[in-house]
């Protein structure tokens, strides 16, 4: 994940005979997604404060990533815009758990992550680190997958993950996303720079090895 929540709006001159990249929850109007274990929601005004702590929280972002504190008026408007900015970097949704009443216990995200390419990229953190080795990361990587891809007019999603970081380019494996190559020494955190696998996944594996996008694991429909 990187720690930068402010990008640039979303891009100009693209071809008008695609569907719209906005982000999709807030043109269908879906708060929320659902798995057997996880479920996925919207951040709501009142989770800043907790999303805030997380992302400012060393122990919850490192050591896989750069660690940069962002203040929280930056990170409020960035949330608040995200539904209007595709290549935002803030979270879209909060992962909680489906049962303990819906327990935080991290975030996820997607953004158009090249400028001339129609590729989207997702992001995942698992904030406590007392439920990281739970699965938990998987199945909501899932759920924001079947949702990218049901909503967005784009036939590869990808990742990135620090080579050094097993537990989560193992996560996208297991998956079905595909290796394609290494960014050497292109993430500089805690004083070193980092190599980053870079990994994806087309529509066409995707639906191969599911019954088809949401019907998996049950994505709450457009309102």
């Amino acid at each position: 994940m990187t720690r930068t929540v402010d990008r640039p709006g979303p891009r100009t001159g693209r071809n008008p005979s695609r569907p719209s990249a906005q982000a999709p929850y807030a043109r269908h109007g879906v708060g929320h997604l659902k798995g057997p274990r996880v479920a996925l929601r919207v951040p709501a005004p009142e989770d800043v404060p907790l999303l805030f702590r997380w992302l400012n929280d060393p122990d919850a972002i490192a050591p896989w990533d750069r660690f940069e504190v962002d203040s929280f008026d930056a990170l409020r408007d960035a949330i608040r815009d995200a539904p209007q900015d595709p290549r935002s970097l803030a979270p879209r949704f909060l992962l909680t758990l489906a049962g303990e009443g819906g327990r935080p216990i991290g975030v996820v995200g997607y953004f158009d992550s090249y400028t001339a390419l129609e590729t989207v990229d997702v992001w995942y953190a698992i904030c406590l680190a007392e439920e990281r080795g739970k699965g938990y990361g998987s199945e909501a990587v899932e759920l924001l997958v079947d949702y990218v891809f049901s909503h967005r007019p784009v036939e590869r999603v990808g990742a990135t993950s620090d080579v050094e970081n097993p537990a989560s380019w193992k996560l996208l494996e297991r998956l079905g996303f595909t290796r394609e190559g290494t960014l050497r020494r292109a993430l500089f955190h805690h004083g070193l720079w980092h190599d980053v696998a870079i990994y994806g996944l087309t529509r066409a594996e995707w639906k191969g090895s599911r019954s088809g996008p949401s019907a998996r694991r049950g994505a709450s429909p457009p309102a």
